[in-house]
């Protein structure tokens, strides 16, 4: 969720979709809840958050109830264009979820329940810095129906949390997970790798560290130096390196070889899980093309084809609700040809891959010579499947672009 919106047309005040536009009860139906609050602001961090001081007009205190009235809202909404579905997957993310006290996210998850119902086998996800996981903070949302704590890691070692500005303690990493796993919720840690002055030997350390703790899944994701970030400006004065791509390709195989030999499997570029029933399955639906509704300020939605964002700041999002107004600040409905782009880009990166079938014809005469340069698997080929090779994964884009020219 980066910092710019996109481009698109106007989205009308009362947030209806197109007319034409009906909700398929078949299709899984996802929730995201963003909580764009956040201590300090990372200097690699792009998302839409908010530091206490950068909130003008906007309070952390009223954030839950602010949120409540877009759930209303998107019941009229998707109550006009098809059955309500329950959730299959409800993903608190941000930001810093439980920097707001779990009482705070129980009353969104609940008004998410009786708004639309949640499905008994439900995927619930709280993203967690881990300073703030308490044995106390995760027995709450255990109880308030989170079934899975996603804890930003990031590093275990201590110089190369400083160059991203993360400012937990390593060690509450594991207190953490303790925490977790104490109130029987499943664990998924993230990474990231290719900060300034990290080396290969930190990465080893912090892949170890992390396996070691035994959790369900982990995210290992490439650095990118996003425009206008701290970061970025860093870079651009020469006070600190950019990330070099081939230390960076480096990273990523000693990801998947440490990972693939503790047990666990790569399903998505930049995710491996010990098992098929631990994999997210929250983000399995974006990338499977699945309906989604995000709320929160700068959250993105998908519902029926048609994709829609809301404003950026929580003052202006508050502001628009309390009129009664949609906070959704523009749409766009993708026609035939950038939908077949964007499968290709989304289904590609996951592993079961994407029918050979589907492809355009230069997009079929393409495979032969990836699979030459060992970027699709030959085998998965033979059988019909675009699913890539290790290398492939390091270059999806190229593969993507070999795929759709």
């Amino acid at each position: 969720m980066g910092s710019a919106l996109p481009l698109g047309e106007a989205a009308p005040a009362d947030g209806t979709l197109p007319a034409e536009v009906r909700v398929e009860a078949a299709t899984p139906f996802g929730v995201y809840l963003h909580v764009p609050f956040c201590r300090v602001r990372c200097g690699y961090c792009d998302f839409n958050t908010y530091t206490s001081g950068e909130l003008r007009g906007a309070r952390q205190d009223e954030y839950a109830d602010t949120l409540l009235q877009e759930v209303a809202l998107a019941e009229r909404v998707l109550g006009a264009a098809g059955p309500l579905r329950p959730a299959s997957t409800v993903f608190f993310g941000g930001g810093t979820p439980t920097l707001l006290p779990p009482g705070d996210l129980a009353r969104m998850l609940a008004g998410v329940r009786s708004t639309f119902g949640i499905r008994e086998d439900a995927e619930v996800t709280v993203e967690a810095n881990p300073d703030t996981v308490t044995d106390a903070v995760a027995a709450e949302l255990a109880a308030s129906g989170v079934t899975r704590l996603s804890i930003g890691m990031q590093s275990a070692v201590p110089h190369v949390l400083a160059a991203l500005d993360r400012t937990h303690d390593p060690l509450n990493v594991a207190t953490a997970v303790d925490a977790a796993r104490g109130a029987g919720l499943d664990v998924s840690l993230d990474l990231i790798y290719g900060a300034p002055g990290e080396s290969l030997a930190d990465w080893r350390r912090s892949l170890e560290s992390a396996i070691a703790l035994a959790p369900d899944h982990v995210s290992a994701y490439a650095l990118i130096i996003e425009d206008g970030t701290k970061l970025a400006r860093q870079i651009r004065r020469g006070e600190v390196p950019a990330p070099d791509d081939d230390l960076q390709a480096d990273m990523y195989e000693l990801a998947d070889e440490l990972l693939a030999g503790g047990g666990y499997d790569w399903y998505e570029v930049s995710n491996w899980a010990t098992d098929p029933a631990h994999r997210s399955r929250h983000n399995l639906a974006y990338w499977q093309g699945h309906d989604w509704w995000g709320f929160g300020p700068g959250a993105h939605s998908h519902i029926g084809g048609v994709r829609f964002w809301n404003v950026k700041h929580p003052a202006a999002y508050a502001q628009r609700l309390a009129m009664g107004e949609s906070p959704a600040a523009g749409r766009e409905r993708p026609d035939a040809e950038a939908r077949a782009l964007e499968s290709v880009l989304l289904r590609t990166r996951i592993r079961e891959g994407m029918p050979i079938a589907e492809l355009l014809g230069e997009g079929r005469h393409a495979v032969a010579s990836l699979i030459a340069d060992g970027l699709i698997d030959g085998t998965a080929a033979v059988h019909g499947q675009i699913v890539l090779t290790r290398r492939g994964r390091l270059l999806a884009d190229a593969v993507v672009r070999a795929l759709t020219d």
